[in-house]
């Protein structure tokens, strides 16, 4: 579930740092289908800059080069990512790609019905000093099942203590049971009430992919907008900055 590919050393963990989620539509590029141009979704990547990078729709084929390792190596950051069901050309699931090292990668299994495989991957950051609880997801369409994979992702045992970030698609395209529980839940928002708006990337009007956060603090958010963004994928990629705080281990 954790790669190591080759790794640049990082420094620690600084007060604060940048996190994105995106998802990457399969390497499609914004048209989809049968397209598969991982250099678009990877040129986005670059603008961005992030530490810690949650995507979602990665497919990992099963013939020829894997795109996912060689952005990780690209980029020289580990690499964590969970199978949520097999694809006609591969693998399509979760990743975490972080500046520093990532443990105890997990994955919580969302399934709630044949139709629509679903997992989280939950992964701890750390630099032996600071460290940070990520789990990144990308939820279901129907309402009644995301409310059920929401209760299933607060009630885990690896996501109730400590510095906590919860990413991804979250496919809150309405005020559910499901989004207003994580409201509740989480309490570090970010400063602006409204959630930035990331799709379709042609006129973004739905914020579906969200960070939540507790005791860490969001210091801004917003969607990622340029050239490059609008071919990447369907959506936009949001970038957070966070703050956290000195940690005692």
């Amino acid at each position: 579930m954790i790669a190591r590919p080759h790794v640049s050393p990082a420094p620690p963990i600084g007060k604060t740092f940048r996190m994105a989620s995106y998802n990457i539509h399969r390497w499609a590029g914004v048209r989809g289908g049968k397209q598969y141009e991982p250099e678009r979704a990877v040129a986005v990547i670059d603008e961005i800059g992030a530490d810690v990078l949650a995507l979602q729709e990665v497919l990992r084929p099963s013939v020829g080069d894997d795109p996912l390792r060689a952005l990780a190596e690209h980029l020289g950051f580990h690499l964590a990512f969970v199978v949520t069901r097999l694809h006609k050309r591969g693998e399509l699931g979760n990743a975490v790609l972080s500046r520093w090292p990532l443990a105890g990668a997990l994955a919580i299994d969302l399934s709630f019905g044949r139709l629509e495989r679903r997992a989280a991957l939950a992964v701890r950051v750390s630099d032996g000093e600071r460290h940070l609880q990520v789990a990144a997801t990308h939820l279901a369409l129907v309402d009644r099942t995301r409310a059920r994979q929401v209760e299933t992702l607060l009630g885990h045992p690896q996501l109730a203590d400590g510095p906590t970030v919860l990413v991804g698609d979250m496919n809150a395209w309405r005020p559910t049971k499901a989004s207003r529980a994580l409201d509740d839940h989480f309490t570090a928002r970010h400063h602006n009430a409204n959630w930035p708006a990331s799709f379709p990337v042609v006129r973004p009007v739905l914020a579906l992919d969200r960070l939540y956060a507790r005791g860490v603090t969001v210091v801004e958010m917003g969607a990622h907008i340029s050239e490059a963004a609008r071919r990447g994928s369907d959506h936009l990629p949001i970038v957070a900055t966070i703050q956290l705080e000195s940690q005692t281990s």
